[in-house]
C-alpha cells in the first residue's frame, strides 16, 4: 500500500516515546536552560548553527537512539532480521527564515528518491515537541505518479557524502551546494499536512514529493526520521514507481540490520548502484 501511494499514521508508543525523550535529555542538555523551540529569538544564528552541528551527531550516532530504534521497530511488528533502518536524524525547522541553509535545511519540493533513494523505502517522520500545521511537512501526492523535471540527473551519492554532507554546518545564510530540485513551475497544492503528538508516527514512500512547510509558528520545531527498507523487496525489487529520477549511487549502504546492525550486503549495494548508472548512460 505504501509503494502505492498510501500513507500511515501511528499513535505514539512505548518505544517512540522513550525516543523523543532520550532526544529532548540531549537537545535540553544542549541549549543549557534556554527554551530550544525558542531559543532562536535569543542567540545569533550562527552560534544556533554551531550549538546544532554538535548536538545532531551526537544523536545520530548515539547507541541508544539506534538501540531504542529497533526496539520500535519490533514493537511494531516488524521482522528484525529482514528490516534494515538508516541512523534515525534529528531535523529542525526553524522559524520566520532564520535558520533555512545547511545544518538546518528547509527543503524544497523533492523524492528522497532524487538522493539516491531506492524506490523500496520506508520513510518514518516524527515530532519531538508539540508541532502545529504551520511548522510541519508537506505532502503533496497529486505528483506521486506524475514525473517532475528535475536535477537528479547531476547528482552522485558518493561524491555527496564525500564533499558536500561535510559542509553543511558551513551553509548558515545561503546553502550553494547543488541539491537535486524541481526544474519546472509545480503546483504543490493540494498538499497534506498531519500533525501527530510527540512519538507519533508517519510512514510513508520515499517516493512521495515532499517539503519542508514554511515555518510561520514563531517556534523551532524538533523532529526525527529515519528509512527502513525490507530485504525481500530490496532483492525482488518490489517497489513504488520510478516516475522521475536519473541520479547516480545508492543509499543502501547506510542502512543496518535491526536485529545485529549489519550492512545491507554488499552484492546488493553494489547490483543497485550498477542500474543506477546504466539507466543514466
Amino acid at each position: 500500500m505504501i509503494f502505492n501511494g498510501d500513507v500511515f499514521l501511528y499513535s505514539a508508543t512505548p518505544a517512540s516515546t522513550k525516543l523523543i525523550e532520550f532526544a529532548r535529555e540531549l537537545i535540553e542538555e544542549a541549549f543549557e536552560g534556554r527554551d530550544p523551540q525558542t531559543a532562536q529569538h535569543e542567540m545569533p544564528v550562527e552560534e544556533f548553527a554551531a550549538l546544532l552541528a554538535e548536538l545532531k551527531p551526537r544523536f545520530i550516532h548515539h547507541p541508544t537512539s539506534k538501540k531504542i530504534l529497533a526496539a520500535l521497530l519490533e514493537e511494531l511488528g516488524m521482522a528484525l532480521d529482514k528490516t534494515y533502518f538508516d541512523v534515525p536524524r534529528l531535523r529542525t525547522s526553524t522559524a520566520d527564515h532564520y535558520l533555512d541553509s545547511g545544518i538546518s535545511y528547509a527543503y524544497h519540493a523533492h523524492r528522497d528518491c532524487w538522493y539516491s533513494a531506492p524506490f523500496c523505502q520506508v520513510n518514518w517522520w516524527m515530532p519531538i515537541y508539540e508541532v502545529v500545521p504551520e511548522n510541519v511537512f508537506a505532502l503533496h501526492p497529486h505528483y506521486f505518479d506524475r514525473p517532475v523535471l528535475n536535477g537528479s540527473g547531476r547528482y552522485d551519492y558518493a561524491e555527496w557524502t564525500a564533499v558536500s554532507r561535510p559542509t553543511a554546518a558551513q551553509h548558515i545564510h545561503n546553502d550553494t551546494r547543488d541539491q537535486p530540485k524541481p526544474e519546472e513551475a509545480v503546483d504543490l497544492q493540494p498538499e497534506l499536512r498531519f500533525v501527530p503528538e510527540p512519538g507519533g508516527m508517519m510512514l510513508f514512500s520515499g517516493a512521495h514529493l515532499h517539503s519542508t512547510v514554511a515555518n510561520t509558528s514563531g517556534r523551532t520545531r524538533f523532529s526525527i526520521d529515519f528509512r527502513t527498507v525490507h530485504i525481500d523487496d530490496v532483492r525482488s525489487r518490489a517497489a513504488a514507481p520510478n516516475v522521475d529520477a536519473t541520479c547516480r549511487g545508492t543509499t543502501l549502504r547506510d542502512f543496518h540490520r535491526a536485529d545485529d546492525l549489519s550492512h545491507i550486503p554488499e552484492e546488493l549495494a553494489a547490483a543497485y548502484e550498477a542500474e543506477a548508472l546504466a539507466k543514466v548512460t
